[in-house]
């Protein structure tokens, strides 16, 4: 009974490494699923919506021109699509700002235990 108590009382202090028990904010170690799906990710979001925006918009307006015959039609408009992306997701540096960003992120959900869809930006 005494090793319980001892046990309990050691951990109740909050630790100020991990102060939501999500883990140390200050880590910077990645596991295999955050360097194979989660950077990568935000490197394809970031690509699409900043970096590749012309391919992006001729590939969708000749996918709504064309319909059902866009596979045979808006080869072109993809194949540059596809060019611009994988440009980017070979790009060192492109893809170690994506890895800052994303440890950024992390760190702040794991100092605030808020995820980053619930935060508000203060303006």
């Amino acid at each position: 009974m005494t090793s319980t108590n001892q046990t309990q009382e050691l951990a109740s202090p909050i630790d100020p490494r991990n102060p939501h028990g999500l883990g140390d904010p200050n880590d910077t170690t990645l596991r295999k699923v955050e360097r194979e799906v989660l950077i990568p990710k935000i490197m394809r979001d970031r690509a699409k919506a900043e970096l590749c925006t012309k391919e992006v918009a001729d590939f969708n307006e000749c996918c709504k021109a064309s319909s059902i015959f866009m596979v045979a039609t808006c080869r072109k408009q993809n194949a540059a699509l596809r060019d611009c992306l994988t440009n980017w997701y070979q790009n060192e540096a492109f893809k170690e700002e994506c890895k800052k960003i994303y440890l950024q992120e992390r760190a702040d959900y794991r100092s605030t235990g808020i995820p980053k869809k619930h935060r508000v930006e203060k303006i």
